[in-house]
């Protein structure tokens, strides 16, 4: 019985990881038969999706999850027959089915199989679709709008918060070839050191950097495995463009480039919901309606993208419309209507920029499911720097609007910089970092750990460390400021000592620092003492914040 249960859970597993698949496939491929219904390969696509839902379901016992992908089997049938028209209204419908299904596989999952009244309520629907001589005779509803902009829940995660990779099995078989020769290495260094007086120290050293070469090739196929391409999650998005753009009157096309750009796995789950968020508000407040592209002169459908490309050892992601771009006055004059700015007259781009970042800060003049509560750019600002990455907006009237993300490769190792404050080791994210020069004599008696230097004829707000954390200690005779740069803004650090590059990996915080301002993980020294992994972003809104608090 056991037995039985363990294999039971492995297979549903495997059921949920590929249903969500199935169901992202689906919404892509609809959205693309919505414009070419003609195009019977997408047709035949759909119906096997359906079909292998339905297998599925049967297989693992969600009887009420299989009998509505049979009547969605039933529906599709009609449509490869050319016995029902292909209108906006039935595509909305079976888009609605997978989301329907959706619900059903997670309640399933939950314990909760039997079928519902929503769920029972939309079969009917589906057969009397599948049931009417010229079309839908009724118009379908809209699928459901997504709270705030969120994602919906990927079944798997819903019922057992584990996730899963696949990983090609000749990586697999690498890494166990790796292992071996480790261990091999490992063996050899131990009996070197122990008959250590006959050998050389240059020997013993060179043993010991055969297995941290080898150690190395191993660490670099780990994380070469955890890589997986950005298209799959950009062309997700498809449906949410189309179902934004509908509800508002207008209408919308994704494009997608560079979606073979690879990212680590764990950047690709923290990414999603800030990139739910930069899709609908694009479409929200830029795109605008078919007549007034075409009184300006544009297309009818506005085009979204969605771009990816690598750039110095991080992932650069863009979100950019062709609309009606930033309305700077309108920004404006919200900024000073809730205090975040005073003279509407001198703000510059980059503040204009900045502002929509804030949170709160909505120009909508009415509240609806998709805008108008100040929630969403500061949702993305937040998850971004979260990742220790930087957020960035570009604009230009009548011409459109985009948005910048750059993003790490990978959350596990990064390449940081050391520096030291009395005893304690902090890291700072080496591509955070511009330069660094000696703090003047002089100039270190700032007030409250925040000062100003002269950097090439230009003022540099900076801050002390060892004031921020409070570090006791000895002073030394000069400290050294550490010039760092999140996307438009930069500041100085200062610190007591330099000590140079060096690859960290990053271990999380407890549960009980996590809100420590400034701080966004930390590592394990060689000597077994913990570093913080300082947080750029939020040193240098600290920094720039009481800076300006300084100058009033």
């Amino acid at each position: 019985m056991d037995e039985f249960e363990i294999d039971r859970e492995a297979l549903l597993a495997t059921f949920l990881a590929e249903a969500e698949e199935i169901f992202a496939h689906m919404e892509e491929v609809l959205v693309a038969f919505e414009r070419t219904p003609s195009d019977d390969a997408l047709l035949h696509s759909l119906f096997r999706d359906a079909h292998t839902l339905k297998g599925g379901s049967s297989l693992v016992g969600f009887d009420a999850v299989k009998d509505v992908a049979h009547d969605l089997e039933s529906l599709l049938e009609r449509i490869r027959k050319k016995t029902l028209a292909v209108d906006d209204t039935l595509v909305t419908l079976l888009l609605r089915s997978v989301d329907v299904l959706r619900i059903g596989i997670r309640e399933a999952a939950a314990g909760r199989p039997d079928p519902t009244p929503e769920s029972t309520a939309f079969r009917a629907k589906l057969a009397a679709a599948t049931n009417s001589a010229v079309g839908l005779a009724a118009p379908a509803e809209p699928a459901e709008p997504l709270k705030n902009g969120e994602a919906p829940e990927s079944p798997s995660h819903a019922a057992h918060g584990g996730r899963t990779l696949r990983v090609d099995v000749t990586k697999l078989d690498r890494m166990l070839n790796l292992s071996g020769e480790i261990a091999i290495a490992r063996g050899r260094l131990a009996e070197m050191l122990e008959r250590r007086e006959d050998l050389s120290p240059e020997e013993i050293l060179e043993a010991h950097r055969e297995t941290d070469r080898l150690f190395f090739d191993l660490q670099e196929l780990i994380m070469k495995a955890r890589m997986v391409p950005i298209g799959p999650t950009f062309h997700q998005h498809a449906r949410t463009v189309r179902d934004v753009a509908q509800s508002g009157g207008k209408r919308c096309v994704l494009e997608v480039e560079g979606e073979e750009v690879e990212v680590d796995t764990a950047v690709i789950e923290h990414i999603r919901d800030p990139l739910v968020h930069m899709v609908r508000n694009a479409i929200d407040h830029g795109i605008e309606s078919p007549d007034v592209r075409t009184a300006a002169g544009k297309p009818a459908q506005g085009t979204l993208v969605l771009r990816a490309f690598h750039e110095a050892g991080s992932m650069v992601i863009q979100v950019e419309d062709d609309g009606k771009g930033l309305d700077r006055g309108r920004i404006a004059a919200k900024a000073v209507a809730l205090g975040m700015a005073t003279d509407a007259a001198r703000m510059t781009d980059e503040e204009m920029a900045r502002v929509i970042f804030e949170p709160g800060f909505s120009t909508s003049e009415k509240v609806t499911d998709i805008s108008g509560r100040g929630v969403g750019m500061d949702v993305v600002r937040r998850n971004v720097e979260a990742l220790r990455g930087s957020v960035a907006v570009s604009s230009q009237p009548g011409r459109g609007t985009c948005v910048t993300v750059k993003v790490p490769l990978t959350l596990a190792i990064i390449q940081g910089f050391r520096v030291e404050v009395a005893d304690e080791t902090f890291i700072l994210p080496l591509d955070s970092v511009v330069e660094c020069i000696q703090l003047p004599l002089g100039e270190g008696d700032g007030q409250n750990g925040l000062g100003v230097v002269n950097v090439r004829g230009k003022p540099l707000p900076w801050l002390r460390l060892r004031t921020q954390f409070q570090v006791k200690g000895a002073h030394p005779e000069r400290e050294n400021v550490v010039i760092v740069q999140n996307g438009m803004d930069s500041a100085g650090v200062v610190v007591d000592r330099l000590v140079g590059e060096s690859q960290t990996v990053i271990k999380p915080l407890g549960s009980m620092f996590k809100n420590i301002p400034g701080v966004s993980g930390s590592s394990i020294l060689g000597n077994g003492r913990v570093a913080l992994i300082l947080d750029v972003a939020g040193l240098l809104r600290e920094t720039l914040k009481r800076a300006a608090a300084e100058a009033v």
